[in-house]
């Protein structure tokens, strides 16, 4: 078994060490025993540059620090040499379905070759000499079209999905559900990375991320913080039998973690006036910060906490003998998880679900597959829907 941190920074992202560089990578990975680092920031080409100059090919699809710039490390202990993948982060930054979305994704590639033509092919889309994490007018679902156009085997990790700003399913700026942001690409989606404000016991609570690996990195910007959180491979070290162990979940045993409330995003806030605040808080203020009066920015345990079930109506809006035993149920449900689920007008769901499966080309039988959640994801986006326009 063998510690691996995906997503890390180079001193080429803007607000990080000047030591953020292969050696001093190396010898802080060296000094945390993680075997498999990302090199961070591919695309910058003047990393890249440093990269082909002072890595050599290890394993298939893997690196190492040539000897000679190996830094003296007087921890006790023998280590192997860490390895390197090729890994960046990318930040997109566009308009989707009437709102600006601003949503962060890591790709992991298998080769210094890899990462020349897919940096080649987003230097024609927008900069990428500024800075190691560049930002892109470029939809997620198109960058993730483009890297499997460059390099199939590349690995697609949307980054610290819960953020508030920059993120999948950031509260400011991003997405409800998974296909709303990648839409048909969305099965090439194997993995999502929690972030540091959340943990993978708070994220088994989100039915919709049940079949995709969980993966935790350190997200580092300088090399003291490598490992903070990492992953644990149980398989050989190679780009394939780690891709294969991120996209299966066979070989992949899970992360390491530090308290989600140490994340700066855990609980709702204003940091300017130095409130913080649970998520019942904040209902009870009304969403607004009890010192200014601004909308609070809601964090990753807010997300997280949000059970939203469909309610059945008449289409007059009454309720019908069905409707007690739905609040039997969420009764059930609160008394089990402890949160109080919102009930939600249902009527026409179904209905428009099987509309937009039909629209989309789906035959009766893929229709009857899918039909009940998308009209579970329509259910949660009236109510998101209907949230927004209140706050």
């Amino acid at each position: 078994m063998y510690i691996g941190d995906l997503h890390i920074h180079s001193s080429f992202s803007r607000a990080t060490s000047r030591e953020c560089d292969a050696a001093h990578l190396d010898l802080w990975a060296r000094k945390k025993g993680i075997s498999l680092l990302g090199t961070g920031d591919f695309t910058h080409p003047a990393w890249r540059a440093r990269l082909e100059e002072e890595l050599v090919p290890a394993e298939e699809g893997l690196y190492t620090l040539k000897k000679e710039l190996c830094l003296p490390d007087e921890t006790a202990g023998v280590r192997e040499a860490p390895r390197f993948v090729l890994s960046g982060e990318i930040s997109s930054i566009y308009k989707k379905n009437g709102r600006v979305r601003k949503v962060h994704n890591v790709i992991l590639l298998p080769s210094l070759e890899a990462a020349d033509v897919l940096a080649r092919k987003l230097e024609a889309i927008g900069n990428i000499h500024s800075d190691g994490r560049p930002i892109l007018g470029l939809d997620s679902r198109d960058l993730l079209e483009i890297t499997l156009d460059a390099c199939p085997e590349a690995v697609f990790i949307p980054a610290h999905i819960w953020t508030p700003h920059f993120s999948l399913f950031g509260a400011f700026s991003g997405f409800d559900t998974m296909e709303e942001c990648f839409e048909e690409l969305t099965p090439h989606i194997h993995a999502l990375e929690t972030g540091l404000s959340s943990d993978p016991p708070m994220n088994w609570r989100v039915s919709q991320l049940d079949g995709y690996t969980l993966v935790s990195n350190s997200d580092a910007h300088s090399p003291q913080k490598l490992g903070r959180e990492a992953n644990l491979f149980d398989t050989g070290l190679s780009y394939s039998q780690m891709k294969r162990a991120i996209e299966t979940g066979e070989g992949f045993s899970g992360t390491l973690e530090f308290f989600p409330e140490e994340g700066k995003y855990h609980l709702d806030g204003h940091r300017n006036c130095g409130v913080r605040l649970t998520p019942a808080e904040t209902e009870e203020y009304g969403g607004k910060c009890p010192v200014c009066g601004k909308k609070i920015t809601i964090g990753v345990e807010h997300r997280v906490e949000e059970l939203v079930m469909g309610f059945p109506r008449n289409m007059d809006g009454t309720e019908g003998p069905r409707a007690q035993l739905y609040r039997d149920f969420a009764g059930q449900v609160e008394e089990v998880t402890g949160l109080k689920p919102i009930l939600w007008d249902e009527r026409r769901t179904t209905v428009d679900a099987h509309r937009i499966l039909f629209e989309a080309g789906k035959n009766a039988r893929k229709r009857k597959k899918t039909v009940d959640a998308v009209a579970a994801s329509l259910i949660l986006e009236g109510y998101l829907d209907h949230r927004r326009l209140r706050g």
